[in-house]
């Protein structure tokens, strides 16, 4: 079954790839890229683009959990410690990863903070983990806990963290390959506007980092999209697992808790690893950029669903 999963695994990065080359092939086709670069430039900048774009999204997502520790200064949870409420706290994980039938039981750490949350991460399903805060276990009843925890077990059951890898490489591709092209045509344009030999080349970098930047917040809008999406697919899974009404007295529990002066003074202090975190608030034009949905929305979704 390990040997099944491993090869459906690869074989889905291998169709995403082959996916991304052949879109951008077509898209630099239909908008007639192949006349704006030289002869023989463009297979070599799509092939660029598709690893450069892929490799950095593979690399973060290989370093997830390593980084997660580093960042928020998870402590992983010895599975013989003698604490009866991080023995609890273990007790959960492994019965929920049972109950998704997870591959392996994730490592459960705990890490210092005063806001109530959790995030899940890892590279693969046998390799994950699950961190809470010590506001989370100080703040929050066994009951709110568990609806918590079977949220962020879901997002590894449903393979979130992989998911997110693969469209986040598709965007990095584009990006790369979309700003590298209109950099050209846009030195060719002034390079025979103002009858240069060829454009400096401080020139055209300055032109590509612009694109790029440009190009990377859209992408992160479509990225924030799908998370936002993810997070109700995570609550449906974490209701399946620890009840309907656990996980909505989980979420109602942090809208109740939230506070936005704590998650100021924890930005400020540089502990904001935002991948899985369960809380949030955005307005504006930041909720483009909210990878979670409004509690409120998300207790009413789960309150009209038929489990």
């Amino acid at each position: 079954m390990k040997l099944y999963q491993i090869g459906k695994r690869v074989l889905l990065f291998l169709l995403v790839n082959i996916l991304v080359v052949l879109t951008i092939g077509l898209v630099a086709e239909l908008l007639g890229v192949s006349k704006l670069l030289p002869h023989g430039r463009l297979t070599p900048l799509i092939i660029f683009s598709f690893l450069w774009g892929f490799s950095g999204a593979l690399i973060s997502l290989a370093l997830s959990r390593l980084m997660a520790k580093w960042m928020m200064g998870v402590q992983v949870i010895p599975s013989d410690t003698r604490d009866p409420e991080l023995r609890e706290l273990l007790f959960m994980v492994r019965e929920l990863a049972q109950q998704a039938k997870l591959p392996a039981m994730p490592e459960v750490g705990i890490y210092e903070s005063p806001e109530a949350n959790a995030f899940a991460t890892g590279p693969t399903k046998s390799r994950s983990l699950v961190a809470v805060s010590t506001g989370l276990l100080r703040r929050m009843n066994s009951d709110e806990v568990k609806g918590v925890l079977a949220h962020e077990i879901s997002h590894i059951a449903n393979g979130d963290m992989v998911t997110l890898t693969l469209i986040q490489g598709v965007i990095n591709a584009f990006v790369i390959f979309l700003s590298r092209v209109l950099a050209f045509a846009l030195g060719q344009a002034l390079r025979s506007r103002d009858d240069r030999d060829a454009t400096p080349w401080f020139l055209q970098y300055l032109f590509i980092v612009i694109f790029e930047t440009i190009f990377s917040l859209l992408g992160a809008i479509v990225v924030c999209w799908f998370s936002r999406w993810r997070e109700f697919r995570a609550d449906f899974g974490g209701a399946k697992l620890a009840g309907r009404e656990r996980m909505i007295s989980a979420l109602q529990a942090l809208k109740q808790l939230y506070d936005p002066e704590v998650a100021m003074n924890e930005s400020r202090q540089g502990q904001a690893f935002q991948a899985f975190k369960i809380s949030g608030k955005p307005s504006g034009f930041l909720k483009l950029f909210a990878t979670h949905p409004p509690l409120d929305e998300r207790i009413a979704r789960l309150e009209e669903m038929n489990l």
